[in-house]
């Protein structure tokens, strides 16, 4: 925000929340409209532009957001273009059994939180981001990648398919699988075990398409699309 310093008698720019590398967005769907849409330039551009200047945002930047089920009351359905701009859509679900044990026997429902080390530091995340680069994907695979997109387009329960920027966060996803896995290159098994999590908050079905889970969809799709030896 920029805030009126009255000593200087100027305006100065002051970094918001936004300014962090990690942005936990809860409950993203109970904000308006208004304040889903400024998450698009950050998540778009790194960067913010305020008052016609324009402010970079430290890297690395990632952004998490929480949703509830759209039937809850007082929920706004994120805009088609912002959530393109997710990599992926990972169901978390419920606890395991002594998980929710636990939950059940802490005071109030409430667990006491753990002190938490850093696990990595802002330039060995960045370094694996380059790493991720290096990956292999052979030009079967990203023809692959393609198919599985173009039938999401033409299959006549979706009314909208997968965008190119879908396509090339699957071909990102699946460089970034490779190299957890240890791998310098990726495999098909890579495209098919994201496809899922990449895809399914990005395409919408039809009318007739929503009596079908739209994730058994994808699935379908994958499976019927040949995949390179």
């Amino acid at each position: 925000v920029t805030i009126y310093n009255q000593e200087k008698h100027l305006f100065e720019f002051k970094p918001g929340p936004i300014f962090a590398h990690i942005i936990l967005a809860d409950e993203i769907n109970r904000t308006t409209p208004k304040t889903q849409s400024s998450l698009l330039e950050a998540m778009n551009d790194r960067q913010v532009s305020v008052d016609k200047t324009t402010h970079l945002l430290p890297g690395p930047f990632m952004v998490i957001a929480t949703q509830n089920p759209l039937e809850y009351e007082g929920t706004y359905p994120l805009p088609e273009s912002q959530l393109d701009r997710f990599m992926m859509r990972i169901r978390i679900g419920y606890p395991e059994r002594e998980a929710e044990k636990k939950i059940l026997l802490s005071p109030s429902g409430d667990l006491k939180p753990q002190r938490l080390a850093p696990v990595l530091s802002t330039d060995e995340v960045m370094h694996l981001q380059t790493m991720v680069d290096k990956i292999k994907v052979d030009d079967e695979l990203v023809n692959y990648i393609l198919e599985i997109v173009d039938a999401t387009r033409k299959s006549d329960r979706l009314r909208l398919g997968v965008s190119p920027r879908g396509a090339m966060m699957l071909y990102r996803a699946a460089q970034a699988f490779a190299l957890v896995e240890g791998r310098t290159y990726c495999i098909p098994d890579d495209i098919k075990k994201l496809s899922i999590p990449v895809f399914s908050h990005r395409v919408i079905q039809t009318i007739e398409g929503e009596t079908e889970d739209i994730e058994t969809h994808i699935q379908e799709i994958v499976e019927n699309i040949e995949a390179p030896l």
